[in-house]
């Protein structure tokens, strides 16, 4: 299904993926602002939105001429910087957890008992207590205002599953205590 006849994008996409560079630029100030916005609710850091917003507007150079207009384009360069955040997320936890693991080792620190893991959970919001899912699911709905269609297609899963997850959100931030 293609989105094209809707997406108010598409004649600046088609010339920058003609060479146009400032139609380039053009969708690149149109769209800057959500992309890092978007970075910045999923990393929750103005440093790493910043440093993410940077990249995917690098990405986009290389990937523009790979948008088949199956979505509308800033649905696509929502799922694009979606999957940088994830990435960065997963880069830093796997050199955290061997940098953990390397001075527990060595005697520096000791073995994590948990508690700080608990007390750190509790101090931040109620959206940073979702599981991972959710809180992306949330990001994508409520933060960056995309239908459950466009989430959908960005998280790889139905749009029924947003929608659960939506309602799931609901219940759980209006259960006494709020902890997902």
């Amino acid at each position: 299904m293609l989105q094209i006849g809707n997406d108010p994008d598409h004649s600046l996409v088609a010339a920058a993926c003609a060479g146009d560079r400032d139609a380039f630029a053009s969708l690149l100030e149109r769209h800057y602002d959500r992309i890092h916005a978007l970075a910045w609710q999923l990393t929750g850091t103005r440093a790493d939105a910043d440093d993410i917003a940077q990249d995917v507007c690098c990405t986009l150079v290389e990937k523009i001429g790979t948008f088949r207009g199956e979505a509308k384009f800033g649905t696509w360069l929502c799922g694009i910087t979606y999957n940088a955040c994830r990435d960065l997320m997963r880069r830093r936890r796997s050199i955290w957890s061997l940098g953990e693991r390397l001075t527990v080792l060595a005697g520096l620190a000791p073995a994590p008992d948990g508690r700080d893991l608990h007390d750190a959970i509790w101090l931040k919001s109620a959206i940073a207590r979702l599981k991972p899912a959710l809180r992306d699911t949330v990001v994508l709905v409520a933060g960056q205002q995309l239908t459950h269609a466009e989430a959908a297609e960005i998280l790889g899963v139905a749009e029924a599953t947003v929608g659960w997850r939506m309602h799931e959100v609901r219940r759980l931030l209006s259960a006494d205590g709020g902890s997902a």
